[in-house]
C-alpha cells in the first residue's frame, strides 16, 4: 500500500502557506458559525487545486481574504517578501475596496476589477464564491430564510452578487469546471 502512495502538490513553499493562512485567521471564524475561518480559506485552495497546479494561484487561494479581513495579521508587504509579488497581486484581484462604503458600490468595483483581472484571480474568485454558495446552501438546508439575517445584504441580493460573478467568471474562463459548478450551484440559490 505505502508503495503505491505519492504525496502531490505539497511543495515546502505551499505548506508554509497553508501555516500562514492558518496563523493569520486564527481568531477569524465563519459569519454567524463558530466554525475556524481557516476551513473556508483550505476549501478554497482545494477547489482550486482541482483546475490549476499553478502553485502561486493555490497560495492566493489560501490568502484571498487576508489583505481584506486580517492585514494586521499579513501584511502586504510581508506576504510579498514571502511568497512573491504575483501572489500578492493575485490576491489583490480578489480583495473589495474598504475605501467604499456602500455595499453595492463595493460589489460593483469587484465587479469591474475582476472583469480585468489575472486569470488566476478569477480562478480564485470563483473557488472562492462556490465554497460560500456550498455553505449558504447546506446551512438553507438546516435553518431556512433564517439564514438571510447573517448577511449586510438579503437574499435577493446576494443571488444578484453570486450570479454576476458566475457571469464575469463564464465570460473568462468558459470551460472551466470550477466556473461550471459554480453557475450550477448558482441556480440551485436562485430556486430558494
Amino acid at each position: 500500500m505505502a508503495d503505491n502512495f505519492a504525496l502531490t502538490g505539497a511543495s515546502p513553499r505551499l505548506i508554509r502557506a497553508i501555516n500562514v493562512a492558518a496563523w493569520a485567521h486564527r481568531n477569524h471564524t465563519r459569519k454567524g458559525t463558530d466554525i475556524p475561518y481557516v476551513s473556508h480559506v483550505f476549501g478554497v485552495m482545494h477547489l482550486v487545486s482541482q483546475v490549476t497546479d499553478d502553485e502561486d494561484v493555490q497560495i492566493a487561494a489560501l490568502f484571498h481574504d487576508i489583505l481584506e479581513d486580517v492585514p494586521e495579521e499579513y501584511s502586504r508587504e510581508q506576504m510579498a517578501q514571502d511568497f512573491g509579488e504575483r501572489v500578492v497581486q493575485l490576491v489583490l484581484g480578489v480583495t473589495k475596496d474598504d475605501t467604499l462604503t456602500s455595499w453595492q458600490d463595493r460589489a460593483d468595483a469587484y465587479l469591474a476589477h475582476l472583469r480585468q483581472a489575472d486569470d488566476g484571480s478569477v480562478m480564485v474568485s470563483a473557488a472562492d464564491k462556490l465554497h460560500n454558495l456550498l455553505s449558504i446552501l447546506a446551512d438553507h438546508t438546516e435553518l431556512g430564510d433564517e439564514l438571510w439575517g447573517r448577511f449586510n445584504s438579503g437574499k435577493e441580493r446576494q443571488q444578484w452578487w453570486y450570479r454576476s460573478i458566475y457571469t464575469v467568471a463564464a465570460e473568462r474562463l468558459p470551460g472551466n469546471p470550477l466556473v461550471e459548478e459554480l453557475g450550477r450551484r448558482v441556480d440551485e440559490l436562485e430556486s430558494l
